[in-house]
């Protein structure tokens, strides 16, 4: 038949894949193109995609290779595909995911549907009351040491046909393209930023560790997010002898366990009193750590809970130094909080479900941001720290729902008799 395709891939399937790359967001790769500029001529653009993927000429951009600081300190790598690519990629996730899913383990939880990171955190508050020993495992630079072979059998066994392989492949191999225009040739890894690189990672450790785990360990409990796992074991003996397995279980697979950020914890709590070095640990921007807590009779005790960890604060504080006062004093306080909300919000959405008042102290601090704006606005204020921070305690009260976090009930204080924050004592713990 004229016109006939080699593969089956329907124009509707490369819309919706445009869709939800373009919910996205993200950068444009090495051509410069973004979202923005694909869509000025979108029709074509999602006809070329449509057309070389059906007729199986269809070849990947270089990766666009950039560096962003993480949470922890350091630099993460990200390869940026380009829009075209993105889209590519997305067609051949929507087709695959129904394959793989189902095979999943209960206790995965990244980058999957109905699952998120606080179903994650949630699971590990309730096992730590329960399971004393926490093995924190990190993998060491695990998205770029992916080995492509045991990858590639992992998804023959899942991949329904022919062509998805034959395009993973491809976008496998493709080289990174630095700042300067070179190459990078790339014989291992997923790059972090691609479209199918979630899908790809998940699937990987499925077969090197969660799979492993059901087998061979299938009483002991874990929360695996990507490649953050927290393991929950009964004792100490039990902990260690599963950090040397998994050791090997891993070498096996060719991949590292990084010791230096591998810990065994100790969950501390009225319940558990033994002594041990370590009794805290981060997972998901959460920092897991005996705290006092209330029970229904008012008796103080210790729990082992989950609040907002150091790291996420400092960077929430440095996204808060980015709202300089100067740069946005021509704006009104309703543009300022519209400005600001959606940040804010995305805050308290996540940081704000387990141990909320240790989120709370530290959204005060942006009271006292808020307040210097007003200094920098409003002439009658500059020099009057207090006065501003005062003023702006009277209007939150009068619109409480003008700023997300004094929605949250966070209000800046309206009388030096009212109970104030110490912000030297919260800034030097962040």
């Amino acid at each position: 038949m004229k016109g006939a395709k080699s593969i089956n891939i329907s124009k509707r399937l490369v819309m919706e894949a445009y869709k939800r790359v373009k919910a996205n967001k993200g950068t444009a790769g090495v051509d410069d193109v973004t979202i923005d500029k694909f869509e000025e001529n979108l029709q074509n653009n999602l006809y070329k995609i449509w057309n070389r993927m059906s007729s199986g000429c269809y070849m990947p951009k270089p990766v666009l290779l950039v560096e962003i600081p993480k949470m922890g300190g350091g630099k993460r790598p990200l390869g940026i595909p380009t829009v075209g690519d993105r889209v590519a990629q997305m067609v051949v996730v929507l087709l695959l995911e129904p394959h793989v899913e189902p095979h999943f383990h209960d206790d995965s939880y990244a980058f999957r549907p109905q699952r998120s990171a606080h179903g994650a955190i949630q699971a590990a508050v309730i096992r730590c009351r329960t399971n004393p020993w926490v093995l924190d495992l990190d993998i060491r630079k695990f998205f770029d040491t992916i080995d492509h072979t045991l990858l590639i059998k992992a998804i023959e066994k899942h991949a329904p046909d022919s062509w998805m392989l034959l395009y993973i492949k491809r976008w496998l191999n493709v080289p990174y393209q630095l700042k300067d225009g070179s190459l990078k040739e790339r014989e291992m890894g997923v790059p972090q930023g691609s479209v199918i690189g979630p899908i790809l990672a998940n699937l990987f450790l499925h077969y090197a560790f969660d799979l492993w785990m059901k087998r061979t360990y299938p009483e002991i409990l874990f929360e695996r997010y990507a490649d953050d796992c927290i393991i929950h074991c009964k004792t100490s003996g039990q902990v260690m002898h599963l950090k040397g397995a998994i050791q090997e279980r891993l070498k096996q697979c060719k991949l590292e366990l990084n010791e230096a950020k591998t810990q065994i914890v100790y969950c501390r709590s009225s319940n558990m009193r033994e002594n041990y070095e370590n009794t805290q640990f981060d997972f998901l921007g959460y920092t897991f750590m005996p705290r006092w807590a209330k029970n229904g009779s008012g008796q103080v005790f210790t729990g082992f809970g989950a609040a907002v960890s150091k790291n996420a604060m400092k960077s929430m504080s440095a996204r808060m130094q980015l709202w300089k006062p100067s740069e946005l004093v021509r704006l009104s306080l309703e543009e300022l909080a519209n400005k600001m909300n959606p940040v804010i919000q995305g805050w308290i959405n996540y940081y704000g479900k387990s141990y909320p008042s240790q989120l709370r102290k530290f959204l005060q601090l942006l009271n006292y941001r808020l307040a210097h704006w007003v200094r920098r606005k409003f002439k009658r204020f500059e020099g009057r720290k207090m006065a501003s921070l005062y003023w702006l305690g009277r209007i939150a009260r009068n619109t409480p729902t003008l700023f997300a976090h004094w929605k949250w009930d966070v209000l800046p204080p309206t009388t030096r008799g009212k109970a104030e924050l110490n912000v030297d004592r919260i800034r030097r713990a962040v």
